[in-house]
């Protein structure tokens, strides 16, 4: 009893390790066998299954990953390989004892009787030496295979892996070289072409042999319209059908989106479905090209550009470069919507919207745009015309880089790094110290990819979508407000109104060098970015992005559909009482107010400094002090009392590049001619700043450098005198400006003008 206990036992633990080891064999063996031949060449697909490129396998074959097999090709190689495929389990005993039968009596195999699933067990194997235990072994793998697989799967593995001449395998990839679509696309006849190529591809290479391949397809044809697959129309067609020829290079429509697709999946992944739109591909890539062959003739190379989905920041087209090998061969291969350049201009906006939001800056407060020097730094507009002051949203849309420069300083460096660091620029990976001021004029590098996904964002936050950026929606709509409606420079007045035609709040930036070009375009469904240059680095004095990058970047706007505006935040913003000069929240003296919109989030903002209650002799000639009205020197004025008004006043270093462009500013008349009491609005130093470090470079030649110190009155007839630290340098008229060498260390300026004002200047001399 207790060796039948034993036996028994020993029976279940046999019988569980037969199970056990048919689970493996099931489950294992396919998969291993699958691995083993799993080499697919790269490939990528547009948001519909289009392929969009590939790359060879890396033992140079077209081999493209299993896929949805359509329903034509699925009917043709059916009925041509093994028509009884779905009823059978791996083995077809009919198609073998058929088989047996012909090789006896030819005497030599002519016919092995192999189902679609002993068919692919050969592929997958790398087609071994024909054999009998090879083929018991194929029936033994094909059972195998059939338990642990569906039939839709081993015809898709079938047709992923099956020869179709030259270095052609798969379906798909035959699809593409003979015929130039994808295999969805393909008739009844090109499918019969294709379904009869793998049984003998080197004897029926398309463009020889023509004749036994169109022979071999006719006779499937005329199978399959015996099974009714077509009607007799169709199959009289498809008899007419021409074979293939030259076979046509396989798509590449996206090279660079391919290769970062690679880099950024995992090594296994092979195919790559993209949200890419085919057409939308195809004509970004053809404007690109356009231009590019253009602008190659004045030594710009390169050029590139990406559309994305506003909403969802998804990828609709992705051109990394331009040219191809034949024009490009040294810098095609470099992808430049992730390459890292110098951003320009671009920078700008998310300043002035993180301005807004801190109430450090209303949307038309007027900023300073004078010629400025910031210890060595001297930055520049573009062009050399300054305006003394100018409305922020207009210094932004003309992209002025003094007032850009003097709004960062009032920000901070360190607070900007930090709001774009969390707008998504990743790039800005050093301190402070290390970018400076320079940083919103390009002195810090980003990338396309980045740059496209932050003015999404801006877009996303002013239409009220969910997004990360820290800047408010309300702030956010002002900006896209302003980027499409502002004034812009000259050179820019025609893409303004083309940019009208279809609202786009749009930015344009050229890197210091004109290395890089940059135009971005955003409106709620698209975003285009656009970059032109030469991925080396070079400067060309052509490579202006008003001339190169915003023509691509409205073309590619020319044939995307019809876009929308967000509605106006109104839950998001307060309105704000503003002096109508100044653009500064409305303070006691501000004659003319207006109401503005800005974000309920900003604190308070600052009061006009400019307004300012002015006293006039009566008749309104000259400036006067009560006291000026009094005594024997008051003449015909004597006794009366001063004319009071609330008046818009710019300091002088102000009011001398201002009144020049604004032709309604009026300036102050001069005091009487007996007012000798000092009045401080009438002088200003305007370098040094106050508190300014300075380096003083030595000469060509080795001797001490110079620094021109300067000031600005308001009266043209004013002497101005100079003394530095209690020595005196001189006094200037008309045109005040100082020059002197000044030794390392701290510095007091003192200057006084002829009407007896004072002001004083500290600064330091650093070492060299």
């Amino acid at each position: 009893m207790r060796r039948l206990k034993i036996k028994t036992r020993y029976r279940i633990i046999l019988a569980s390790l037969l199970v056990l080891f048919s689970a493996g064999v099931v489950f294992f063996v396919p998969a291993s066998l699958i691995k083993k031949s799993d080499n697919y060449s790269y490939s990528l697909y547009d948001k519909n299954g289009i392929l969009l490129g590939a790359q060879v396998a890396s033992d140079e074959q077209w081999r493209l990953a299993p896929g949805e097999v359509p329903q034509k090709f699925r009917k043709a190689v059916i009925a041509y390989e093994d028509k009884r495929f779905y009823y059978h389990f791996g083995i077809d005993l009919f198609s073998i004892a058929r088989a047996v039968k012909l090789n006896l009596t030819k005497q030599k195999i002519v016919s092995g009787g192999s189902t679609l699933t002993m068919q692919t067990i050969r592929l997958l194997e790398n087609h071994p030496k024909r054999t009998y235990a090879q083929k018991i072994k194929e029936a033994l793998l094909a059972y195998i295979f059939e338990l642990r697989f569906s039939k839709k799967h081993i015809l898709e593995l079938y047709c992923a892996n099956a020869p179709f001449g030259g270095n052609v395998v798969g379906l798909e990839a035959a699809s593409w070289r003979y015929f130039n679509r994808s295999p969805s696309e393909l008739t009844w006849a090109e499918s019969a072409t294709l379904a009869v190529l793998p049984n003998q591809p080197s004897l029926v290479y398309p463009g020889a042999n023509s004749e036994i391949l169109l022979k071999k397809r006719n006779a499937l044809l005329k199978k399959m319209y015996e099974k009714k697959y077509f009607d007799e129309k169709t199959y009289s067609l498809s008899l007419e059908e021409k074979l293939p020829q030259k076979p046509y290079p396989l798509p590449s429509n996206a090279p660079h989106y391919l290769e970062y697709q690679k880099k950024t999946h995992k090594k296994k992944q092979t195919k790559f479905y993209t949200t890419i739109d085919y057409h939308l591909q195809k004509n970004t890539a053809r404007i690109i090209e356009h231009w590019s062959q253009e602008f190659s003739k004045r030594g710009i190379s390169n050029a590139a550009a990406l559309v994305i989905n506003t909403k969802t920041k998804e990828v609709l087209a992705y051109c990394g470069n331009s040219g191809g090998f034949a024009r490009n061969a040294d810098s095609y291969a470099v992808d430049l919507i992730q390459s890292k350049r110098s951003s320009g201009s671009l920078l700008k906006p998310f300043l002035y919207a993180a301005m807004l939001d801190s109430g450090e800056l209303l949307p038309n407060q007027l900023v300073i745009d004078i010629p400025t020097r910031i210890g060595n730094y001297r930055p520049d507009n573009n062009i050399q015309k300054y305006s003394g002051v100018v409305p922020a949203s207009e210094a932004l849309t003309r992209s002025l880089n003094i007032p850009a420069i003097r709004e960062l300083r009032k920000f901070g460096i360190n607070r900007f790094l930090d709001c774009l660091r969390k707008c998504g620029f990743s790039t800005f990976n050093h301190d402070s110290e290390y970018y400076g001021l320079p940083l919103i004029l390009g002195g810090g590098e980003i990338t396309m990819w980045e740059a496209a996904r932050a003015y999404a964002d801006l877009m996303n936050k002013a239409s009220l979508e969910d997004c990360d950026i820290p800047i408010s929606a309300g702030s956010a709509w002002i900006t896209v407000n302003v980027l499409s409606t502002g004034t812009r420079p000259d050179d820019e007045a025609n893409w303004q109104k083309y940019a009208n035609s279809k609202r786009i709040a749009w930015k344009t930036g050229t890197s210091n060098g004109n290395r890089d070009a940059w135009a971005i375009g955003v409106t709620k469904e698209y975003t285009v970015a656009v970059w032109v240059g030469n991925a080396k680095g070079e400067g060309n004095p052509d490579l202006k992005s008003v001339s190169t990058s915003a023509p691509i970047m409205f073309d590619i706007f020319s044939f995307l559909p019809k876009t929308s505006w967000p509605d106006i935040p109104y839950d998001e913003l307060v309105e704000q009482t503003v002096c109508a000069h100044s653009g500064y929240a409305a303070g006691p003296d501000c004659e003319e107010t207006k109401t503005v919109l800005r974000s309920k989030n900003a604190v308070s903002p600052e009061l006009c400094p400019y307004c300012t209650k002015v006293s006039f002799t009566p008749d309104g000639k000259y400036r006067a002090t009560a006291e000026d009205l009094t005594g024997e020197q008051a003449g015909i004025y004597n006794g009366t009392l001063p004319k009071i008004e609330k008046r818009f006043v710019l300091p002088p270093n102000l009011e001398y590049w201002y009144k020049n462009n604004a032709l309604d500013y009026k300036t102050l008349p001069d005091f009487v001619s007996w007012h000798h009491a000092a009045s401080k609005d009438n002088l200003s130093i305007v370098f040094p700043e106050h508190n300014a470090k300075i380096i003083i470079p030595i000469q060509i030649d080795g001797s001490q450098g110079a620094m021109v110190m300067q000031a600005a009155v308001r009266s043209a007839d004013t002497i101005v005198y100079w003394d530095l630290d209690g020595t005196f340098l001189g006094f200037t008229e008309k045109l005040h400006e100082m020059q002197v060498s000044p030794k390392t260390g701290n510095h007091i300026l003192t200057v006084t003008d002829s009407k007896g004002n004072i002001l004083k200047r500290k600064f330091e001399i650093l070492e060299k």
